[in-house]
């Protein structure tokens, strides 16, 4: 059986003319044809310039396209680091992990055919892995290893980087994957390793979608590029995308990171080794038809590469209900942070709060140097980034990419009745204040403020080596540091629950409650001889940086607005104070834009305590903190 998810025939019409319809246009930038406004898209030229500016990159590709239509395709900056070659829009990239969208559609084509099967062995084949034992101790697979795990990362297998412990330091003595080196040689080289986790058990970032692609090249009987250029990127032109950049085309080629191409990935080179986990180079006008084809349930300009039943499929969380996360990935996939995974893509599952952009039934994926990318069925929106960038940067700009784009969305101007009388002064100072929308700044995009972004915890950044629990960054002022809990101490007990054998995502639940609430953890120390205790209370831990906030002031006996955090808040520019003018005591709107309509809310009290913005079905919360 090949698993494909069973839709109803009427489902899938559904599906499938939805998918016919949109009329694709992604040749001309259109921002108010694609649903957006065309002054807050325009935002997103002087914030990455500004961290060109910095010295962060040379330049930036953004795409974003609405309905089919293209609302906007910019690059920003140079090709080079010294800033004297301006960027264009087919500017090539490493987009490394967002390979691995591209191999699942390779997979599940041949699952379509009948010719890959998702819940056979992969042992069928590859015979080379048959006999692959779990752990040091090579004890045997409860199950084997099937197809579907190396798509949803629950094979078993890992990258030496995700973990410190002496399994994935066996991992990184595979010296087969090589650009110099082919699948073949590589799959039979991990043969010999020991898996880190029962088969279907574990969710773990993993080599799987490269032994996926040698998988298809064996049912297919052809080379993974061949078959990738074949059956993918000439039927949708893709035409700059490959394993490596042709000598003709190495000037489109934006430079590295600071420190060079490593050689496994040095894409102006021609290679043997085609790693369907993170070796393609792509565009993002490339990227963005991919992407297209994808939203519109598997075709694009007459072309179908899937069925909409299988994109379905690939696009729902796929993963068992008792599964658990480890690795340095871990913590970013699961119910906690409201994220699951489909066949390749990982897939917001919750609708109140995600790590991914948009709606429940979001997904997205990104690169190691940057590259990134997001579909929003809901909203029928694609948006893809294309940028070089050490790892360590890359959240600040998916989250500077998310908060701009969702903003940028329009918003239906209502009908204004005339303005009654102002409010009163002493009405008036009662709205002064800040206000804070956490992580929001559209209602397409809702974030709850627990537990995704802001959460009540200890302020602990922990890892797993070698089965225990190390403190990797205590942050700065929060209330483990201020305790006394240092970089390097080993967590051992939490509430005087042992550690051992949790996963981290168990740990890290223990570790965050309500705000207020203590802590107990003990501790072991490097030149301590016994185990130390200390007792925290937790606090509100902000994640992944500022949020949006207004500043509300007098002037002139009228309100004025004014964004006052990293962000401009819908018509709220920072920096530009502006005056609203009052619909009713409760309610004012700008004159301009959108029309952004605030509304100010009151407890049992009377007290100010939060504000809306556009109130309606397209309302933005904010709860005020001064």
């Amino acid at each position: 059986m090949t698993m494909l998810v069973r839709l109803t025939g009427a489902a899938f019409a559904m599906l499938w003319l939805s998918a016919a319809a949109i009329a694709q246009d992604l040749t001309v930038a259109d921002p108010q044809r694609a649903g957006f406004s065309a002054e807050r898209l325009a935002r997103l030229t002087p914030w990455y310039r500004s961290q060109i500016d910095a010295g962060k990159m040379p330049g930036a590709v953004v795409a974003i396209a609405r309905d089919g239509k293209l609302a906007t395709l910019q690059a920003i900056g140079t090709y080079d680091r010294a800033g004297k070659i301006p960027l264009k829009p087919d500017a090539i990239f490493w987009i490394a992990s967002m390979t691995k969208p591209v191999t699942s559609v390779a997979a599940m084509m041949l699952v379509e055919e009948g010719k890959l099967e998702l819940d056979a062995p992969v042992a069928r084949y590859l015979p080379e892995l048959e006999d692959m034992r779990v752990g040091l101790e090579r004890v045997p697979q409860k199950r084997p290893m099937q197809v579907i795990d190396l798509l949803r990362h629950t094979s078993g297998l890992t990258y030496p980087e995700e973990g410190d412990d002496a399994l994935h330091r066996t991992y990184a003595g595979v010296s087969t994957f090589r650009r110099d080196k082919t699948l073949a040689d590589f799959v039979s080289a991990l043969a010999a390793m020991p898996l880190l986790h029962q088969p279907g058990e574990v969710w773990e970032y993993s080599w799987g979608v490269d032994v996926l692609a040698r998988v298809i090249e064996v049912v297919s009987v052809q080379t993974f590029d061949r078959f990738l250029e074949s059956r993918i990127f000439k039927p949708l032109r893709m035409v700059d995308t490959g394993f490596s950049v042709p000598e003709a085309k190495l000037g489109r080629l934006v430079d590295p990171i600071p420190g060079g191409r490593p050689s496994l990935w040095d894409v102006t080179k021609p290679a043997k080794l085609f790693s369907g986990g993170g070796g393609l180079a792509s565009t993002a006008p490339d990227y963005l038809r991919f992407c297209q084809m994808l939203l519109n349930g598997g075709e694009l300009d007459g072309v179908r590469i899937l069925a909409a039943r299988t994109i379905q499929q690939m696009t729902t969380n796929s993963l068992p209900a008792d599964v658990r996360f480890a690795g340095s990935l871990g913590q970013y996939v699961g119910p906690r942070v409201g994220t699951g995974w489909g066949l390749g893509f990982a897939i917001r599952t919750n609708p109140d709060f995600s790590l991914l952009p948009g709606a429940a039934g979001s997904f997205n994926w990104s690169g190691v140097w940057g590259t990134y990318f997001w579909i929003d069925p809901a909203e029928r929106l694609i948006a893809v980034q294309m940028i070089q960038v050490p790892p360590e940067a890359g959240v600040a700009f998916r989250d500077a990419f998310r908060h701009l784009t969702y903003a940028a969305l329009g918003v239906p101007q209502q009908a204004v009745s005339p303005p009654p009388s102002a409010a009163g002064f002493d009405v008036l100072k009662t709205y002064v204040g800040t206000y804070d929308f956490g992580r929001s700044l559209s209602s397409r995009d809702r974030q709850a403020p627990f537990p995704a972004f802001a959460f009540g915890g200890v302020g602990l950044e922990v890892q797993l080596t070698d089965g225990q629990v190390v403190v990797r960054n205590p942050f700065d002022g929060a209330p483990a540091a201020k305790a006394g809990v240092r970089l390097g101490d080993l967590l051992t007990k939490i509430d005087d629950v042992p550690l051992e054998g949790l996963g981290i995502n168990e740990v890290l639940a223990r570790l965050r409650g309500a705000p207020g609430t203590s802590v107990r953890l003990k501790i072991s120390r490097k030149g301590e001889a016994a185990p130390i205790d200390v007792a925290v209370v937790r606090e509100v831990i902000r994640q992944f940086g500022a949020t949006a906030r207004i500043e509300v002031r007098v002037v002139d006996e009228g309100l004025t607005v004014e964004a006052v955090g990293p962000w401009s808040v819908l018509d709220f520019e920072k920096g530009q104070p502006v005056a609203v003018k009052p619909l009713s005591d409760k309610e004012f709107r700008i004159d301009g834009g959108d029309g952004t309509r605030i509304a100010f809310v009151t407890d049992d009290t009377g007290k100010v305590v939060g504000a809306i913005l556009n109130p309606g079905p397209w309302e933005v919360r904010a709860a005020r903190i001064n």
